[in-house]
């Protein structure tokens, strides 16, 4: 469920859980652009069949794809109106604690943990956490930190 605010209350939002986004399922299609883009073609992300008899039993999703997920996952819990700009300014403690499979499905737990004025706007840092369904530990523990300006 989208949070939507205005601007000018984002100085209130510290502390504030966002909740979940919507699950969304890991395809071999997206590990392999991935790949290509990044020229990381390691048999256990693009070789389906090797990967059967590899340590995770299938193929998995690189670790930094699903970190990037953060970037659609996180449009999806807030909408801020009257911004002129909004920036991913950087991530702050970021650990993959657990493999994603191909064709499982994540999603993400966001808290703003912090809002600072930097000049000309204001910074959030949000606790994300991108988690597997069914999966005892998330696959992902990150802190973004995100910009927006008037």
């Amino acid at each position: 469920m989208t949070t939507t605010i205005a601007y000018d209350q984002l100085a209130d939002l510290a502390g504030t859980d966002l909740g979940y986004t919507e699950y969304r399922t890991v395809t071999q299609d997206q590990v392999n652009l991935f790949a290509d883009a990044t020229d990381d073609h390691q048999w256990i992300h693009v070789d389906a069949e090797r990967a059967k008899s590899g340590p995770f039993g299938a193929p998995i999703a690189h670790g930094f794809l699903t970190l990037s997920l953060a970037v659609p996952f996180w449009t999806e819990l807030l909408e801020v109106k009257g911004v002129s700009t909004k920036v991913n300014y950087g991530l702050d403690k970021v650990r993959f604690t657990a493999p994603v499979v191909v064709g499982s499905r994540v999603r993400m737990r966001a808290t703003i943990v912090e809002v600072t004025e930097v000049r000309g706007g204001y910074q959030l840092a949000v606790d994300q956490t991108i988690e597997i369904e069914g999966g005892p530990k998330p696959a992902v523990v990150a802190r973004g930190l995100y910009r927006f300006y008037a």
